[in-house]
């Protein structure tokens, strides 16, 4: 078989990759190990938040990412339950709203929307809210979709465009022509020729790289939610302390919790989020996920007797200076990576997926990507 591009990985960002190049024309497989949204994605809340992120190259990319999320629910017929419902900020304390009222003026000066709430306002915004919070600012550009049928509308679409799924498919190896370039790749379905190869593997990234003969420093960041039984609709915004964006910037191995709790359109509650350096150990840790439920019940007093359906663990692909990872390797040409979002894949997903696309087609970027470059971790090249 012989494609133009091969897309590794049908989570958010393979399957964007993969639905813009496909809407150019080109001939792309997209190979991934197990199902669509089978690792990462399908473990992810559906955020798309601008509300999280410090001023810089990654809120400017979030910014565009918004409004990619809101030209694909325009033009695609399908429900991936893409919902403009606006984030709440909240603080405990006088000290994390001083922050919070710091944060909500520097993000305001980057061009997001963000004001601080009154008493009033809040309680209005989110009346299920516990009383003694010390305030809390809003933010109307956060959104959120339900990411597996997010994914399974953009591979749809780009199969539509003549991509071809190899799903369930490992890749075992991959080849290099005598001057380096990317010339194929052996699966366990067969071999591939292609003169591209896009790894959007999330936290499995780096073994990717790794086939190539490249170091790649992205990790897999664990992380816990819980999701409760279906309710009335008692969360009306993505709600999450100011100390979330905290535990967001650490690199720690000790569980980081930080109250996040957002409803869906089924009515389950989701409740999060805790993130800990452990490798890939998929363990349900209890005394992470009671100290989620009870910042949760702290902030949402009415859902101390609610009844938790399941609670599931997932893995973000953490780069060490918590920036996503989008471009070519010039080592290897023809070798492209998209990978590294940690927990904004989502959010940051289409818009990484079409910045790619006009990398590879030579087309005007809709932004710079110097921040996001492989080439800021390269110490001495490709492995020998």
């Amino acid at each position: 078989m012989h494609v133009d591009a091969v897309v590794v990985g049908a989570g958010i960002v393979g399957a964007s990759c993969a639905f813009f190049l496909a809407q150019e024309g080109l001939k792309v497989a997209l190979v991934e190990r197990g199902g669509i949204a089978s690792g990462t994605s399908g473990s992810g809340e559906g955020n798309i938040l601008v509300s999280d992120k410090e001023p810089g190259a990654e809120l400017a990319l979030a910014q565009q990412g918004c409004l990619v999320w809101k030209r694909l629910a325009s033009i695609l017929p399908d429900d991936f339950e893409f919902e403009e419902k606006g984030g709440v900020v909240v603080a405990e304390t006088d000290e994390h709203l001083h922050a919070l009222t710091r944060r909500t003026s520097a993000l305001g000066g980057a061009g997001v929307t963000a004001h601080l709430l009154t008493s009033s306002e809040l309680r209005e915004l989110e009346p299920h809210l516990a009383h003694d919070l010390a305030g809390a600012a809003y933010f109307p550009q956060d959104a959120q979709v339900q990411p597996m049928l997010a994914c399974a509308a953009l591979v749809k679409h780009a199969r539509q465009h003549g991509a071809l799924l190899l799903d369930y498919t490992e890749v075992i190896a991959v080849e290099r022509d005598k001057q380096g370039a990317i010339c194929g790749m052996l699966t366990s379905k067969g071999p591939i020729t292609t003169p591209r190869l896009i790894n959007a593997a999330g936290p499995w990234s780096s073994q990717i790289s790794a086939l190539v003969g490249l170091d790649l420093p992205i990790q897999p960041r664990k992380g816990h939610v819980v999701v409760t039984e279906p309710l009335p609709r008692l969360v009306l915004h993505k709600v999450f302390e100011a100390s979330y964006s905290e535990t967001v910037n650490t690199s720690d191995t000790i569980p980081q919790v930080a109250s996040v709790v957002e409803g869906t359109k089924s009515g389950t509650i989701l409740l999060g989020s805790s993130r800990q350096l452990v490798g890939f150990d998929s363990t349900i840790e209890v005394p992470v996920v009671q100290a989620i439920v009870r910042r949760a019940v702290r902030y949402f007093p009415i859902l101390a007797h609610a009844h938790a359906l399941r609670t599931y663990v997932g893995f973000r692909p953490f780069a060490p200076d918590h920036l996503p990872v989008i471009g070519e390797e010039p080592d290897v040409p023809g070798y492209y990576i998209n990978t590294g979002h940690e927990g904004a894949g989502i959010g940051l997903g289409p818009i990484s997926g079409k910045l790619l696309s006009q990398l590879i087609l030579g087309q005007a970027l809709d932004m710079d990507l110097a921040p996001f470059l492989p080439t800021r971790f390269q110490k001495g090249g490709v492995r020998s």
